[in-house]
């Protein structure tokens, strides 16, 4: 039973990431789209770019981009998603990556192999005399790397073609401060903001996504010696018990004390670049 010190402190946090205890997947999904749709018409870009993992977030913000690049050139504007297939090397699950790519049907598809640039990335810190305490370090190192190297071709692609870049981390995911800096964290637009997992997973249903990906297992996959880990793995609780946490719902104090260590550690995460201006507020 959570103390009404840790019940107000559950309260400000759900307010602070913006999340709604209920939602209709229906009008979720419309209202997002209706955001992508004004947002790239006010900014005078012509393009929508994001990575797409295997995973179901990636996915559902593909299929709304697509949806709105639809939307808007049947209202007289220029617009085109471009997915990128971003793997390091051979990717464990590129089988799913692929049939999100399908569900999607994007406008243009561009696979881009990370590994060499990660890699190179690796050898230069070496070269510079740069070492790690153990591999395991190395590894978690390297797969912060590889997230930034992701988001370096996403722009890279948005560039060449007046585009804007995606995101797709939503509530779950900030709350738990489960993303890269300048990595996943990094885009012009974050469409899934404010939603909790299970809500992420009923706007996927929406768009019929295939089953099995709706229900498959999330994971960064961002290290090697630890392919494919689920999420819930590193986090130390379900992505039901944080989803609950952010609905206002009880949860154990094992749990609050999980998920509040994770916030704070990660407020650095939620904020901008820190300077004297903004230590003085």
């Amino acid at each position: 039973m959570l103390s009404p010190e840790q019940k107000h402190i559950q309260q400000q946090i759900i307010a602070e990431l913006g999340v709604k205890s209920v939602t209709k997947a229906a009008d979720e999904l419309m209202h997002r789209v209706q955001f992508i749709k004004d947002y790239l018409r006010r900014s005078g870009a012509r393009s929508l770019v994001i990575g797409i993992s295997g995973g179901i977030d990636s996915l559902v913000v593909g299929c709304m981009a697509q949806r709105a690049v639809e939307q808007l050139r049947d209202e007289g504007l220029e617009a085109q998603f471009i997915a990128l297939r971003l793997p390091y090397g051979v990717q464990a699950d590129a089988v799913d990556a692929d049939a999100a790519v399908r569900h999607i049907q994007p406008d243009r598809v561009l696979s881009i192999n990370i590994q060499a640039a990660t890699d190179a990335v690796l050898h230069s810190l070496r070269q510079a005399g740069q070492s790690f305490s153990s591999a395991g370090q190395q590894d978690f190192v390297m797969g912060n790397v590889k997230a930034r190297q992701r988001m370096v071709m996403c722009y890279a692609v948005a560039a060449a073609n007046s585009g804007l870049v995606l995101g797709s981390d939503h509530a779950a995911e900030v709350l738990m401060g489960f993303f890269t800096k300048y990595g996943d964290g990094a885009a012009d637009l974050m469409p899934l903001a404010g939603l909790v997992k299970e809500q992420v997973r009923d706007i996927a249903v929406q768009l019929e996504v295939p089953l099995h990906l709706i229900e498959k297992a999330p994971t960064a996959d961002l290290e090697s010696l630890t392919p494919l880990r689920p999420d819930e793995l590193a986090f130390g609780l379900s992505y039901k018990e944080i989803d609950a946490f952010l609905t206002g719902h009880e949860v154990s104090t094992q749990a609050f004390d999980i998920i509040l260590r994770h916030y704070r550690s990660g407020e650095h995460k939620r904020q901008l670049p820190a300077s004297p201006l903004s230590a003085a507020h």
